[in-house]
């Protein structure tokens, strides 16, 4: 029984440290205040977690290169609070003048799903392969409502897994070769909207945007959106390969 305890605070603390980088460090550090105070786990825990989150980590992860995106804006603001909630709203200043410029330029409220922890390059943010040098984030698309005006709501909650073509040629082609993970998202979305219709013409003036900013590297998106939008003549849009996930769902930009 004496080891059951040990074995679930190491379980807890992998978990925290996988999901947010820094949960687990503020794990351990409720278990000392708890057991030196007496207090409440779980609410040592979480008030700690809201201390770290909005005070402590923010101007540290400066020192590391990176800043925190904003959890509510008229320009860039998350898909849903579990981001920035998660510590994983961080991007270098670059990217971060890039989502901002572009928000201004294409007069477009940018939402951004995964982005960045907020410290130390090469520390992966799962599930993602690459982002993890604060360099690289995931944007949605945008969206039209049933009365065919714009909105900033999305067809999932999460911002992930519903696709503008529930089957195409890459995903077949990706499938295919056994492939698995590649459209996987779609068991990610946790609840869905099916009022929304996919904007066009405001996703392809978002990605407009984007690229019009010298620091963008390249934008991953399906090859089959790249032909629709009207941007197959934008050398920085690629195809991200079949070892990622599909990318119908969501824009990946990443900066030089």
């Amino acid at each position: 029984m004496y080891i059951i305890k040990p074995i679930g605070h190491i379980f807890i603390i992998l978990i925290l440290t996988t999901l947010t980088q820094v949960g687990g460090v503020i794990w351990l550090i409720s278990l000392v205040v708890t057991n030196w105070k007496g207090w409440k786990k779980r609410f040592v825990f979480m008030c700690l977690y809201l201390i770290f989150n909005l005070i402590i980590v923010p101007p540290i992860a400066k020192g590391f290169g990176r800043e925190a995106l904003p959890w509510f804006s008229a320009e860039v603001a998350p898909r849903n609070w579990f981001y920035p909630l998660a510590f994983r709203n961080y991007a270098d200043p670059e990217l971060k003048a890039v989502l901002f410029e572009s928000a201004k330029t294409s007069g477009l409220k940018i939402t951004y799903l995964d982005a960045n922890f907020p410290f130390f390059n090469g520390f992966p943010l799962l599930p993602h392969l690459s982002h993890n040098d604060g360099r690289k984030i995931d944007l949605s698309f945008m969206y039209l409502d049933n009365k065919g005006q714009a909105t900033t709501d999305k067809p999932s909650r999460s911002g992930y897994g519903v696709y503008v073509q529930k089957r195409s040629q890459s995903s077949k082609n990706c499938l295919d070769q056994g492939f698995w993970q590649y459209d996987f998202t779609k068991y990610l979305t946790f609840g869905t909207n099916d009022d929304l219709e996919f904007d066009k013409n405001g996703t392809r003036d978002l990605i407009q945007s984007l690229l019009s900013k010298s620091q963008t590297q390249s934008i991953f998106i399906e090859p089959y959106l790249e032909q629709q939008l009207q941007l197959n003549k934008a050398y920085r849009i690629r195809f991200h390969g079949c070892r990622a996930v599909r990318h119908d769902d969501h824009i990946h930009l990443q900066i030089k």
